[in-house]
Protein backbone atom coordinates (compact mmCIF):
# COMPACT_ATOMS: atom_id res chain seq x y z
CA UNK A 1 0.00 0.00 0.00
CA UNK A 2 1.15 3.10 -0.90
CA UNK A 3 1.01 6.02 1.38
CA UNK A 4 -1.70 8.92 0.57
CA UNK A 5 -0.19 12.48 -1.10
CA UNK A 6 0.80 14.68 0.96
CA UNK A 7 2.65 12.25 3.59
CA UNK A 8 5.48 13.07 5.40
CA UNK A 9 8.42 11.13 4.36
CA UNK A 10 12.17 10.53 4.72
CA UNK A 11 13.69 12.28 7.66
CA UNK A 12 10.00 13.72 8.77
CA UNK A 13 10.14 10.85 11.63
CA UNK A 14 13.53 11.04 13.33
CA UNK A 15 13.41 8.21 14.80
CA UNK A 16 14.56 4.94 13.23
CA UNK A 17 11.02 3.23 12.94
CA UNK A 18 12.43 -0.51 12.42
CA UNK A 19 12.36 -1.78 16.35
CA UNK A 20 8.31 -0.24 15.91
CA UNK A 21 7.71 -2.51 12.69
CA UNK A 22 9.65 -5.35 14.42
CA UNK A 23 7.25 -5.20 17.45
CA UNK A 24 4.49 -5.25 15.26
CA UNK A 25 5.36 -7.79 12.68
CA UNK A 26 4.70 -5.97 9.74
CA UNK A 27 7.23 -3.43 7.35
CA UNK A 28 5.01 -0.69 6.19
CA UNK A 29 6.05 1.88 3.62
CA UNK A 30 7.69 4.56 5.75
CA UNK A 31 5.65 7.77 4.97
CA UNK A 32 2.36 5.80 5.68
CA UNK A 33 4.01 4.59 9.20
CA UNK A 34 5.10 8.25 9.48
CA UNK A 35 1.48 9.30 9.27
CA UNK A 36 0.13 6.95 11.64
CA UNK A 37 2.11 7.98 14.20
CA UNK A 38 1.61 11.94 13.35
CA UNK A 39 -0.80 13.56 15.73
CA UNK A 40 -2.87 16.55 15.24
CA UNK A 41 -0.72 18.21 17.78
CA UNK A 42 2.77 17.80 15.59
CA UNK A 43 1.06 18.39 12.69
CA UNK A 44 -0.27 21.85 13.58
CA UNK A 45 2.92 22.73 15.08
CA UNK A 46 4.79 21.93 11.72
CA UNK A 47 2.76 23.33 8.70
CA UNK A 48 -0.53 21.49 8.90
CA UNK A 49 1.19 18.31 8.02
CA UNK A 50 -1.27 14.98 7.45
CA UNK A 51 -2.52 13.75 10.43
CA UNK A 52 -3.37 10.16 11.53
CA UNK A 53 -6.90 10.79 12.12
CA UNK A 54 -8.29 8.99 8.80
CA UNK A 55 -5.90 6.06 9.02
CA UNK A 56 -7.68 6.16 12.64
CA UNK A 57 -10.77 6.28 11.48
CA UNK A 58 -10.29 3.24 8.73
CA UNK A 59 -8.60 1.57 11.32
CA UNK A 60 -11.54 1.74 13.93
CA UNK A 61 -13.54 -0.08 10.98
CA UNK A 62 -11.23 -2.49 10.23
CA UNK A 63 -10.91 -3.00 13.95
CA UNK A 64 -14.71 -3.45 14.62
CA UNK A 65 -14.98 -6.05 11.96
CA UNK A 66 -12.41 -8.49 12.57
CA UNK A 67 -13.63 -8.37 16.27
CA UNK A 68 -17.23 -8.88 15.45
CA UNK A 69 -16.07 -11.88 12.89
CA UNK A 70 -14.06 -13.64 15.59
CA UNK A 71 -16.54 -13.06 18.29
CA UNK A 72 -19.42 -14.23 15.89
CA UNK A 73 -17.24 -17.20 14.96
CA UNK A 74 -16.40 -18.56 18.07
CA UNK A 75 -19.90 -18.09 20.05
CA UNK A 76 -22.38 -19.06 17.81
CA UNK A 77 -24.99 -19.50 20.31
CA UNK A 78 -24.68 -15.88 21.76
CA UNK A 79 -27.25 -13.66 21.01
CA UNK A 80 -26.46 -9.94 19.86
CA UNK A 81 -26.71 -7.90 22.80
CA UNK A 82 -24.57 -10.02 24.17
CA UNK A 83 -21.73 -10.37 21.39
CA UNK A 84 -22.04 -6.29 21.32
CA UNK A 85 -20.96 -6.61 25.08
CA UNK A 86 -18.16 -8.83 24.55
CA UNK A 87 -16.96 -6.53 21.45
CA UNK A 88 -17.54 -3.38 23.55
CA UNK A 89 -15.14 -4.81 26.20
CA UNK A 90 -12.52 -5.85 23.75
CA UNK A 91 -12.47 -2.83 21.52
CA UNK A 92 -12.45 0.49 24.24
CA UNK A 93 -10.01 3.37 24.27
CA UNK A 94 -8.75 1.44 27.92
CA UNK A 95 -7.84 -2.18 26.28
CA UNK A 96 -6.41 -0.26 23.12
CA UNK A 97 -3.96 2.32 25.25
CA UNK A 98 -2.76 -1.34 27.20
CA UNK A 99 -1.58 -2.45 23.56
CA UNK A 100 -0.55 0.42 22.27
CA UNK A 101 1.63 0.88 25.85
CA UNK A 102 2.70 -2.88 25.95
CA UNK A 103 3.98 -2.18 21.97
CA UNK A 104 5.70 0.49 22.73
CA UNK A 105 4.02 2.97 20.33
CA UNK A 106 4.26 6.23 22.88
CA UNK A 107 8.23 6.47 21.91
CA UNK A 108 7.45 6.80 18.40
CA UNK A 109 4.50 9.32 18.63
CA UNK A 110 5.05 12.78 16.41
CA UNK A 111 3.44 14.70 19.37
CA UNK A 112 3.28 18.81 19.32
CA UNK A 113 4.95 20.31 22.06
CA UNK A 114 2.24 20.21 24.55
CA UNK A 115 1.18 17.19 24.19
CA UNK A 116 4.72 16.19 25.20
CA UNK A 117 5.27 18.56 27.88
CA UNK A 118 1.39 17.71 28.93
CA UNK A 119 2.25 13.74 28.92
CA UNK A 120 0.80 12.87 25.93
CA UNK A 121 3.24 9.90 24.96
CA UNK A 122 1.23 8.07 27.84
CA UNK A 123 -1.98 9.47 27.10
CA UNK A 124 -4.92 6.17 26.99
CA UNK A 125 -6.75 8.41 24.08
CA UNK A 126 -3.41 9.20 21.87
CA UNK A 127 -2.07 5.58 22.22
CA UNK A 128 -5.48 3.89 21.53
CA UNK A 129 -6.34 6.29 18.43
CA UNK A 130 -2.82 5.28 17.75
CA UNK A 131 -3.00 1.91 17.57
CA UNK A 132 -6.09 2.47 15.66
CA UNK A 133 -4.45 4.38 12.90
CA UNK A 134 -1.34 1.99 12.58
CA UNK A 135 -4.03 -0.91 12.28
CA UNK A 136 -5.93 1.74 8.89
Amino acid sequence: MSAPAGTPTGDAHPADLVPLQTTLGVTLERGLLVRALTHRSFAYENGNLPTNERLEFLGDSVLGLVVTDALYTRHPDLPEGQLAKLRAAVVNMRALADIGRRLGIGAFLLLGRGEETSGGRDKSSILADTLEALIG
